[in-house]
């Protein structure tokens, strides 16, 4: 019985974990981006963006990954002989990578809080990218073990994610773009005033 509820409350820990990594980076995004709005706007949104990331990190992402890990070991420790297995290992070393990428966002918070941040809202939409592939592959790995079918269909599922963000990528674009033109026009308009 200690096997389900461990389980149950490890899928609950990576839903909120997995929710705040993907919320705290598109946090950067505008907190980076605040940087081209106009005073008081600027110093308003980034003390804003500032509080809102330190409350997601501290309140919602960070305690999502200890209840996840806490109940991964919960779930070892019921069955001990899994470590044995290779695809564990192989899952074991993207958890890794998600808790580096994890402690790396708190590092960037602290450093856009202090203004020492030079990544632009660009390069945060694809750090942003970064969990998704994990979450991809990490789930992959817990449903199919050993055994990832490497057929037809699964390539299909592949080549849909990869369009998913290339169009999320796109999409930004095309914003970024219709907001330059939205500029371009309203200072023409001002300059004919």
């Amino acid at each position: 019985m200690a096997y389900y509820w461990f389980k149950a409350f490890h899928l609950i820990g990576i839903v909120v974990w997995f929710a705040g990594l993907f919320y705290l980076v598109r946090l950067f995004v505008y907190h980076a981006e605040a940087d081209q709005e106009p005073e008081p706007a600027k110093t308003i949104l980034k003390k804003q963006y500032e509080l809102m990331e330190k409350r997601l990190y501290n309140i919602i992402t960070t305690p999502g990954m200890v209840v996840t890990v806490a109940m991964a070991i919960g779930l070892i420790s019921t069955e001990p002989e899994i470590l044995k297995s290779g695809w564990l290992h192989i899952k074991l070393t993207f958890v890794a990578l998600l808790l580096l990428y994890h402690f790396y966002c708190g590092r960037v918070m602290k450093k856009l809080a202090q203004g020492e941040s030079q990544w632009s809202g660009q390069q945060f939409r694809a750090l942003n990218e970064a969990p998704t592939i994990l979450l991809v592959v990490i789930v992959l790995l817990a449903v199919f073990k050993g055994n990832l079918p490497l057929d037809a269909t699964t390539w299909l599922i592949v080549a849909l994610v990869i369009a998913m963000a290339a169009s999320i990528q796109l999409y930004a674009k095309k914003r970024r773009r219709d907001q330059e033109l939205l500029t371009e026009q309203q200072k023409a308009a001002s300059a004919q005033n």
